[in-house]
C-alpha cells in the first residue's frame, strides 16, 4: 500500500485498526511511534546494486490505555512528515514487536489495515540456478542446484 492509499482510507475510518497476519488485532491502545523514510543500498548475492526506499510506520503498544490514535490525527503526523522528510508516495512497511521487531506489508480489507507477511528472497535467482518457482528451500536443495560453497551462488 502507498502513502496516498494510506490517506484516502483514513479519510473513511472512525477508528484504526491494525490486524496481524494470525487474524488478531494489535491492541487498540497503540501508538504510531514513527512514520520514517527508510533507504536502503545493497549488493545483492549476484553482485547487483540495488536501491529500495519505503515508508516506514512503527507501531507500539503502550501501558496508556486512555489514548487511542485516530484516523484524523494519524493523517496529521503522515502530512507532517512527507513535508519535514519530503517524503513522497513509497510503498509502507510496518513494523510491530513480537518476539523481535517484526516487518510487515501493509494492505486494507475495507475495516481493518492487514499486517502483511514479508519474506525473503534471492535477487539474483538467474546466478544462483535456483528456478523461479522455488521460495523457501534447504540447504539440500541449494545444493542440487549447483549453489555450494565457493560457487558464487547465494
Amino acid at each position: 500500500m502507498k502513502l496516498s492509499e494510506i490517506k484516502q482510507y483514513l479519510g473513511e475510518l472512525e477508528t484504526i485498526a491494525f490486524q496481524l497476519p494470525d487474524g488478531s488485532l494489535v491492541p487498540s491502545h497503540f501508538h504510531v511511534t514513527e512514520v520514517g523514510r527508510v533507504k536502503k543500498d545493497f549488493i545483492d548475492c549476484g553482485g547487483t546494486v540495488r536501491k529500495e526506499e519505503v515508508v516506514n510506520f512503527q507501531l507500539w503498544e503502550a501501558d496508556d490505555y486512555d489514548h487511542r490514535l485516530h484516523p484524523e490525527k494519524l493523517v496529521h503526523i503522515i502530512e507532517l512528515s512527507e513535508r519535514v522528510l519530503e517524503i513522497g508516495d513509497l510503498e509502507i512497511e510496518v513494523e510491530y514487536q513480537g518476539d523481535t521487531i517484526g516487518k510487515f506489508g501493509l494492505d486494507f480489507n475495507g475495516k481493518n489495515f492487514l499486517l502483511t507477511a514479508k519474506q525473503t528472497d534471492c535477487l539474483a535467482r538467474d546466478k544462483c540456478g535456483i528456478p523461479q518457482a522455488a521460495n523457501r528451500v534447504g540447504d539440500k536443495d541449494l545444493q542440487a542446484a549447483g549453489c555450494t560453497p565457493g560457487s558464487g551462488c547465494c
